[in-house]
């Protein structure tokens, strides 16, 4: 007997192994991606993160599911005992009910559940609230309630709702099988169908149902209920949250509402079912009344009736866009004809920003590529100890765009094995420039130069950037091209611990399917040490670590004070979950009613270590997720001092801020609803279009009012609506413990001041900058004008605008005139120096041997640059033979025969 039954065993047995097989070679690469996934986050030191991600992700999903399926399966169970059967007397509906109503319970589950506010509601319970936290002028609960238990209650009370509904009907077609059979019988008969066959005879009575529709009322009722806290989001137009209207006669009828939920319970106990319709009279009340009250009570009266539900709009927007902690506002009292000693204030005119970013970038980008696969892909501006003072930088990193070699790319080799890394970086004086033009640089070329005390470049490798390629694998058989060096290339191996080991069979095999290439199985070039690295890309690499955070689009690059290369990035968390504040739109954020910058992350551009620290313990979204990731997250304090002094106030939320501030600076209502004080964020002239643009935050060091230091700041001038003059300046402190403090500026409104406009038409009226600015625009060059600085000086403004020219066919700015305005002032020099000291009422020589001004023509800090003494067109010659190296070496010899023209110039000009 047993062994007539060995085949039919063998015969399962194979086919359960195929099926097995099948299943493996469907999920090979999901597979595949699961444990490369793990090798990554163990590269990280985060794989509890990982897991718990992975366990929050999918335990409230499931959870839901076996809730929602127990329900369905009652009813279906119910329902088929109701119809007088048993889900035991018919297999087939028992198997094929239970898979439909499991299947229905995932869907809904699926379709209800956001997994995201289950996470954020149970961490909340974990975290600390802040000590002053801010609390609702109605109900006066937190601000947490509405960020994290509002959303969680009404997902439940919409997951009961959906459940008890499915449940019934689940019941009712469950119930409807058996009479449906001989209701078809009479169909056939009579021909005609009868909506009387959808009946469910003494369905009503049936204990279930009547159980789910009690259910469905408790559920209906809780809606009501938490309607009481939606009404703080209500929108009116002029403000957002509980006005009158709401206060007075909604709230009233929401409970109206609630006890009809109750009495339609009683009356289904009771089975008085021809009652129940009745009470729809209440809910149509909510939207009459209302409506009738507002329109011949409220709108004829309307700031008078809605004066204090304004203020509390007012104060709520201010405080959701953190405009009211560490916040000053002051009147700046101002002259518009003032004398200032430029010597007094050495460390602002010393660090004034001759150089726009975009403008050094272009300029950068002709003269340090190197090679065309090189690429700046952005340029920052900060501060560095230069020479034991506070100096104004701007620095780009030298990153490797694969894309620029397309010949390279067709060998599998070259991107995954020799093209792995950008190198160093360019790094310039913000307001120094060389004798033509271009940026007196600190940093620069490969193997990196650096000209300048208190500096150094020990790391210039770049393995994780803005510009990758991935994946990349490293200490492999093949050695890494580092930088170019004349016609050939400097190699080296990588040595850091970034990436992860990829050496063994299984491990190649994983990282083939993953990437669906398997040159990465049979190639023989990986070693027994070879890694890979993934996720190059310094913002993707934090969202991976933190996709909970908004980061920011911008990172930037720091050299610390070890030589290395490190990237800062900020992060925010965002909401639309703020009582009474105005929903805003940003593109780096989305839409939104509530934002902080509570974190700020590192990561090393050679290793790829990341690290996130808090720089908001107030911000409640962020300490729910510092309680389910206490790993993930470090303290503000934890961060290295040689990072932390270049921490700064990012232009994102400073963007967003003033959008809220120009409008929300009114805290008078009457002032407030009638829009008497609206600003504008002030305009120039940027580029060479010459159409008015909207200012940029920019970053500049200056003096604030009642401070004696210079600082780091990120300042932006308003204007009224529609005008141009100056009406306040918004400022973000950027050092030491500063950082985060917010000043405005308020200008008086009986006074005029001008504002960058007007400053820009009084540069386009004069007839010598005019004649200039014409003549140069067609000489085959253009024009390029850069953002006008705005910077308070003692009780005035100081406008600086630097113009550059660049050619037509190459786009190189060179640094051609300075404009200064100050006052009834305008100062329009060759060179920086001779602006200043005509500002000043001195001589240029008198500027200089007082070291007041900044050397704006120092040459480039290399070490060939001539004595002082050098004949000037000597270094002119150099200079020109410099460029004409760089171009040459690029290809670009029509440019390049432009620079031997102009040394034929100099040498016959004698």
């Amino acid at each position: 007997m047993n062994q007539n039954a060995l085949p039919g065993r063998k015969s399962t047995n194979w086919r359960f192994l195929l099926v097995l097989l099948i299943l493996l070679l469907a999920g090979a690469r999901t597979i595949a991606s699961t444990v490369i996934e793990y090798q990554w986050w163990k590269e990280m030191g985060q794989v509890p993160v990982w897991f718990s991600l992975l366990v929050y992700g999918v335990s409230p999903v499931a959870g839901a599911s076996l809730i929602g399926f127990a329900l369905l399966w009652a009813g279906l169970a119910r329902g088929v005992k109701f119809s007088g059967y048993g889900l035991g007397q018919s297999t087939l509906i028992a198997r094929v009910g239970t898979v439909i109503v499991f299947v229905l319970a995932v869907f809904i589950a699926v379709v209800s559940i956001d997994t995201d506010v289950v996470i954020r509601y149970f961490g909340s319970r974990g975290a600390t609230s802040p000590t002053a936290a801010w609390t609702d002028p109605v109900f006066k609960l937190p601000l947490s309630f509405y960020l994290f238990d509002l959303p969680f209650y009404d997902l439940i009370r919409g997951y009961i709702l959906t459940i008890s509904l499915a449940a019934a009907f689940v019941f009712w077609l469950s119930a409807r099988v058996s009479q449906l059979r001989e209701s078809i019988e009479t169909i056939k008969q009579s021909g005609e169908f009868d909506l009387r066959i959808l009946r469910l005879d003494g369905g009503v009575e049936s204990l279930f149902l009547k159980t789910a529709l009690i259910v469905f009322l408790v559920a209906l009722a809780a809606k009501f209920y938490l309607d009481r806290y939606t009404m703080l989001f209500n929108d009116h137009g002029f403000m957002v949250g509980v006005d009158y209207v709401d206060e007075n006669i909604r709230l009233p009828l929401i409970w109206a509402a609630i006890a009809a939920c109750l009495v339609a319970i009683v009356l289904v106990l009771a089975k008085r079912w021809r009652w129940i319709p009745a009470l729809i009279a209440v809910y149509a009340l909510q939207i009459i009344v209302p409506a009738a009250v507002s329109a011949l009570y409220v709108r004829p009266n309307e700031i008078s009736i809605q004066r204090p539900y304004i203020e509390k709009h007012i104060e709520a927007t201010r405080h959701a866009y953190a405009l009211t902690s560490r916040v000053k506002e002051s009147e700046f009292a101002t002259r518009m004809s003032a004398r200032i000693d430029p010597a007094k204030h050495k460390a602002i005119f010393d660090n004034v920003r001759l150089w726009d970013w975009r403008a050094f970038h272009d300029t950068v980008t002709q003269i340090q590529a190197l090679r065309p696969y090189y690429v700046f892909a952005d340029s920052d501006v900060d501060r560095y100890t230069i020479n034991g003072q506070m100096r104004q930088v701007l620095l780009t990193p030298r990153e490797l765009d694969i894309r620029q070699l397309p010949d390279a790319r067709t060998r599998w080799i070259n991107p995954h094995f020799i093209y792995t890394h950008g190198y160093g970086m360019v790094m310039a004086e913000a307001n120094r420039i060389t004798s033509d033009g271009l940026p007196h640089l600190l940093v620069q070329d490969a193997p990196a130069k650096v000209g300048a005390s208190g500096l150094q470049l020990t790391r210039p490798e770049i393995y994780y950037g803005e510009v990758v390629h991935e994946p990349v694998f490293v200490r492999t058989g093949e050695k890494e091209f580092s930088y170019p060096s004349g016609n050939a290339g400097v190699f080296t191996q990588y040595n850091g611990p970034g990436g992860f080991p990829i050496s063994s069979i299984f491990m190649r095999l994983m990282a083939a399917l993953r990437e669906a290439d398997p040159n990465i199985l049979l190639t023989s070039i990986l070693t027994p040490e070879s890694r890979m690295m993934i996720r190059r890309n310094v913002r993707h690499r934090v969202n991976s670590l933190a996709e909970f955070v908004t980061w920011d689009d911008d990172p930037y690059l720091v050299l610390n004070d070890d030589g290395k290369l490190i990237w800062m990035i900020d992060g925010y968390t965002t909401a639309m979950a703020h009582p009474y504040s105005k929903i805003s739109t940003s593109q780096e954020t989305g839409r939104m009613n509530y934002i902080r910058n509570s974190v700020k992350a590192t990561v090393d551009a050679y290793t790829g270590e990341a690290n996130l620290y808090i720089f908001d313990p107030s911000d409640p979204i962020i300490l729910a997720y510092q309680s389910l990731f206490p790993t993930l997250f470090h303290p503000a304090s934890a961060m290295p001092a040689s990072m932390r002094r270049h921490a700064r106030y990012p232009e994102t939320f400073f963007k967003v801020q003033s959008e809220i501030y120009r409008i929300y600076h009114m805290t008078d209502p009457q002032a407030f609803y009638n829009k008497e004080d609206v600003w504008d964020i002030a305009r120039n002239i940027y580029g060479q279009a010459g159409a008015p643009q909207s200012v940029q935050p920019t970053y500049v060091v200056a003096t604030l009012p009642d401070e004696k230091e210079p600082e780091f700041l990120l300042i932006l001038p308003f204007t009224p609506r529609s005008k141009d003059n100056l009406i306040g300046l918004m400022v973000a402190r950027c050092d030491g413990d500063k950082l985060g403090e917010l000043h405005f500026l308020q200008l008086s409104k009986q006074q005029l001041i001008f504002g960058p406009m007007q400053i820009e038409a009084r540069i386009n009226q004069d007839q010598v900058i005019s004649k200039d600015l014409t003549l140069w625009n067609q000489q085959g060059s253009q024009v390029l004008r850069g953002q006008m600085l705005v910077l308070p000086v003692e009780d005035t403004f100081l406008y600086v605008e630097p113009i550059y020219i660049q050619a037509s066919e190459a786009r190189m700015p060179q640094l051609k005139k300075v404009v200064l305005a100050m006052g009834d002032k305008l100062i329009y020099r060759d060179t920086y120096e001779e602006a200043v000291a005509e500002l000043a009422g001195l001589p240029p020589a008198a500027m200089q041997q007082s070291g007041t001004a900044s050397p704006a023509a120092a040459p480039t800090a290399t070490a060939s640059s001539p004595a002082p003494t050098t004949d000037a067109r000597v270094e002119q010659i150099r200079q020109h033979l410099r460029r004409y190296r760089d171009l040459a070496s690029q290809g670009k010899w029509a440019e390049a025969g432009k620079e031997l023209e102009a040394i034929e110039g100099i040498t016959k000009s004698r």
